[in-house]
Protein backbone atom coordinates (compact mmCIF):
# COMPACT_ATOMS: atom_id res chain seq x y z
CA UNK A 1 0.00 0.00 0.00
CA UNK A 2 2.89 2.51 0.78
CA UNK A 3 4.89 1.61 -2.50
CA UNK A 4 1.54 2.44 -4.17
CA UNK A 5 1.04 5.64 -2.43
CA UNK A 6 4.79 6.73 -3.29
CA UNK A 7 4.20 5.32 -6.49
CA UNK A 8 0.93 7.52 -7.50
CA UNK A 9 2.90 10.77 -5.67
CA UNK A 10 5.38 10.15 -7.91
CA UNK A 11 3.35 9.97 -11.19
CA UNK A 12 2.16 13.62 -9.98
CA UNK A 13 5.19 15.17 -9.99
CA UNK A 14 6.31 13.50 -13.47
CA UNK A 15 3.51 14.50 -15.34
CA UNK A 16 3.58 17.64 -13.57
CA UNK A 17 7.48 18.18 -15.00
CA UNK A 18 6.22 17.10 -18.39
CA UNK A 19 3.52 19.65 -19.04
CA UNK A 20 5.41 22.21 -18.51
CA UNK A 21 9.42 20.76 -19.77
CA UNK A 22 8.29 22.81 -22.99
CA UNK A 23 8.77 26.21 -21.28
CA UNK A 24 11.17 25.14 -18.54
CA UNK A 25 13.87 24.31 -20.95
CA UNK A 26 14.48 27.83 -21.87
CA UNK A 27 14.92 29.07 -18.75
CA UNK A 28 17.26 26.36 -17.84
CA UNK A 29 19.33 26.97 -21.76
CA UNK A 30 19.48 30.72 -20.42
CA UNK A 31 20.66 30.06 -17.24
CA UNK A 32 22.85 27.01 -18.39
CA UNK A 33 24.04 28.99 -21.39
CA UNK A 34 23.27 25.83 -23.41
CA UNK A 35 22.38 27.60 -26.92
CA UNK A 36 20.09 25.76 -28.99
CA UNK A 37 17.89 23.57 -26.01
CA UNK A 38 15.13 25.85 -26.06
CA UNK A 39 13.24 23.90 -28.73
CA UNK A 40 13.82 20.76 -27.71
CA UNK A 41 10.73 19.65 -25.78
CA UNK A 42 8.37 21.85 -27.70
CA UNK A 43 6.67 18.58 -28.80
CA UNK A 44 5.37 18.10 -25.75
CA UNK A 45 3.45 21.15 -26.05
CA UNK A 46 0.26 19.38 -28.05
CA UNK A 47 -0.24 17.28 -24.96
CA UNK A 48 0.34 19.84 -22.12
CA UNK A 49 -3.43 19.97 -21.67
CA UNK A 50 -3.90 15.67 -20.84
CA UNK A 51 -0.58 16.08 -18.60
CA UNK A 52 -2.48 18.73 -16.58
CA UNK A 53 -5.78 16.58 -16.74
CA UNK A 54 -3.57 13.28 -15.53
CA UNK A 55 -1.60 15.47 -12.82
CA UNK A 56 -4.91 17.04 -11.69
CA UNK A 57 -6.35 13.74 -11.28
CA UNK A 58 -3.46 11.76 -10.01
CA UNK A 59 -2.76 14.75 -6.98
CA UNK A 60 -6.62 14.74 -5.83
CA UNK A 61 -6.39 10.54 -6.08
CA UNK A 62 -3.96 10.92 -3.89
CA UNK A 63 -5.52 13.17 -1.38
CA UNK A 64 -8.58 11.02 -1.54
CA UNK A 65 -6.20 8.37 -0.49
CA UNK A 66 -5.34 10.37 2.17
CA UNK A 67 -8.04 11.90 4.08
CA UNK A 68 -10.59 9.36 3.22
CA UNK A 69 -11.97 7.85 7.06
CA UNK A 70 -10.00 4.34 7.72
CA UNK A 71 -11.11 1.68 9.33
CA UNK A 72 -9.68 1.17 12.95
CA UNK A 73 -7.58 -1.94 12.92
CA UNK A 74 -5.77 -3.34 15.99
CA UNK A 75 -2.50 -3.37 14.95
CA UNK A 76 0.79 -3.91 16.95
CA UNK A 77 2.90 -1.46 14.20
CA UNK A 78 5.55 0.48 15.43
CA UNK A 79 3.99 4.18 15.43
CA UNK A 80 7.12 6.04 13.69
CA UNK A 81 6.62 3.92 10.94
CA UNK A 82 3.07 4.53 10.48
CA UNK A 83 4.00 7.88 10.77
CA UNK A 84 6.62 8.31 8.25
CA UNK A 85 7.05 11.30 6.73
CA UNK A 86 6.80 10.14 2.83
CA UNK A 87 3.54 8.96 3.82
CA UNK A 88 2.37 12.23 5.53
CA UNK A 89 -0.02 14.75 4.60
CA UNK A 90 2.91 17.13 4.74
CA UNK A 91 4.69 15.73 2.26
CA UNK A 92 1.75 15.11 -0.39
CA UNK A 93 1.28 19.10 0.50
CA UNK A 94 4.91 19.68 -0.41
CA UNK A 95 4.62 17.32 -3.61
CA UNK A 96 0.69 19.19 -4.26
CA UNK A 97 2.75 22.68 -3.84
CA UNK A 98 5.27 21.62 -6.22
CA UNK A 99 2.88 20.38 -8.97
CA UNK A 100 1.25 23.81 -9.22
CA UNK A 101 4.77 25.82 -9.55
CA UNK A 102 5.40 23.61 -12.29
CA UNK A 103 2.09 23.89 -13.90
CA UNK A 104 1.72 27.85 -13.92
CA UNK A 105 5.23 27.75 -14.87
CA UNK A 106 4.49 29.49 -18.10
CA UNK A 107 3.44 32.26 -16.72
CA UNK A 108 5.82 33.36 -14.44
CA UNK A 109 9.29 32.19 -16.83
CA UNK A 110 9.59 35.98 -17.99
CA UNK A 111 10.77 36.65 -14.40
CA UNK A 112 13.90 34.52 -15.33
CA UNK A 113 14.89 36.35 -18.34
CA UNK A 114 16.14 40.51 -18.57
CA UNK A 115 13.85 43.39 -19.13
CA UNK A 116 13.93 43.87 -22.69
CA UNK A 117 12.07 47.67 -22.76
CA UNK A 118 12.63 50.04 -25.77
CA UNK A 119 16.15 51.13 -25.99
CA UNK A 120 17.00 54.86 -26.51
CA UNK A 121 19.57 54.71 -29.38
CA UNK A 122 20.97 57.28 -30.88
CA UNK A 123 20.69 56.86 -34.92
CA UNK A 124 19.12 57.84 -38.24
CA UNK A 125 15.93 57.91 -38.51
CA UNK A 126 16.80 56.63 -42.09
CA UNK A 127 18.88 53.93 -40.43
CA UNK A 128 15.99 52.15 -38.97
CA UNK A 129 14.05 49.43 -39.88
CA UNK A 130 11.06 46.77 -39.04
CA UNK A 131 11.78 43.32 -39.71
CA UNK A 132 8.74 40.64 -39.29
CA UNK A 133 10.02 37.14 -38.80
CA UNK A 134 7.86 34.20 -38.72
CA UNK A 135 9.17 31.64 -35.73
CA UNK A 136 8.17 28.23 -36.11
CA UNK A 137 7.57 26.35 -32.90
CA UNK A 138 7.01 28.45 -30.31
CA UNK A 139 4.72 26.77 -28.37
CA UNK A 140 3.96 29.52 -24.68
CA UNK A 141 5.48 32.56 -22.92
CA UNK A 142 8.44 30.78 -21.96
CA UNK A 143 9.24 30.77 -26.00
CA UNK A 144 8.38 34.40 -26.08
CA UNK A 145 10.80 35.53 -23.80
CA UNK A 146 14.02 33.17 -25.07
CA UNK A 147 13.14 34.34 -28.58
CA UNK A 148 13.11 37.61 -27.23
CA UNK A 149 16.38 37.49 -25.55
CA UNK A 150 18.62 36.03 -28.80
CA UNK A 151 16.89 38.83 -30.73
CA UNK A 152 18.48 41.62 -27.76
CA UNK A 153 21.71 40.24 -27.68
CA UNK A 154 22.12 41.80 -31.23
CA UNK A 155 23.60 45.70 -31.68
CA UNK A 156 21.65 47.93 -32.94
CA UNK A 157 17.83 46.42 -31.25
CA UNK A 158 15.54 49.55 -30.67
CA UNK A 159 12.44 47.34 -29.61
CA UNK A 160 11.08 43.76 -30.39
CA UNK A 161 7.61 42.25 -29.57
CA UNK A 162 7.60 38.49 -29.92
CA UNK A 163 4.19 36.87 -29.88
CA UNK A 164 4.09 32.68 -29.52
CA UNK A 165 0.14 32.91 -30.56
CA UNK A 166 1.06 35.04 -33.73
CA UNK A 167 4.33 32.82 -34.09
CA UNK A 168 5.80 36.20 -34.77
CA UNK A 169 8.71 38.45 -34.25
CA UNK A 170 8.64 42.11 -34.83
CA UNK A 171 11.55 43.63 -34.42
CA UNK A 172 12.68 47.53 -35.14
CA UNK A 173 16.34 47.94 -35.08
CA UNK A 174 19.88 49.89 -37.20
CA UNK A 175 20.46 48.35 -39.99
CA UNK A 176 23.91 49.47 -39.74
CA UNK A 177 24.17 47.45 -36.87
CA UNK A 178 22.45 44.28 -37.67
CA UNK A 179 20.39 42.86 -40.19
CA UNK A 180 17.72 40.38 -40.58
CA UNK A 181 19.83 37.81 -41.15
CA UNK A 182 21.98 38.07 -37.96
CA UNK A 183 18.51 38.21 -36.28
CA UNK A 184 18.08 35.01 -38.49
CA UNK A 185 21.31 32.97 -36.84
CA UNK A 186 20.97 34.69 -33.47
CA UNK A 187 17.34 33.32 -33.11
CA UNK A 188 18.34 29.87 -34.64
CA UNK A 189 21.86 29.21 -32.73
CA UNK A 190 20.01 30.49 -29.64
CA UNK A 191 16.58 29.04 -29.34
CA UNK A 192 16.88 26.63 -32.31
CA UNK A 193 14.00 27.93 -33.49
CA UNK A 194 13.84 28.13 -37.22
CA UNK A 195 12.65 31.90 -38.34
CA UNK A 196 11.33 32.02 -41.45
CA UNK A 197 9.27 34.27 -43.57
CA UNK A 198 11.15 37.39 -43.42
CA UNK A 199 9.72 40.76 -44.18
CA UNK A 200 11.40 44.27 -44.13
CA UNK A 201 9.68 48.04 -44.02
CA UNK A 202 11.44 51.09 -43.86
CA UNK A 203 10.08 53.32 -40.93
Amino acid sequence: MKNNSNKIIGMGVVTAIAASLCCITPVLALIAGASGLTSSFSWLEPARPYLIGVTILVIGFAWYQKLKPKKEIDCECDEDQKNSFWQSKKFLAIVTFFAILMLAFPYYSGIFFPNNEMKSINTNNSDIVEAILTIEGMTCTGCEYSVNHAINTQLGIIESDVSYESGKAIVKFDKTKTSVEQLTKAIEKETGYKAINKKTEKQ
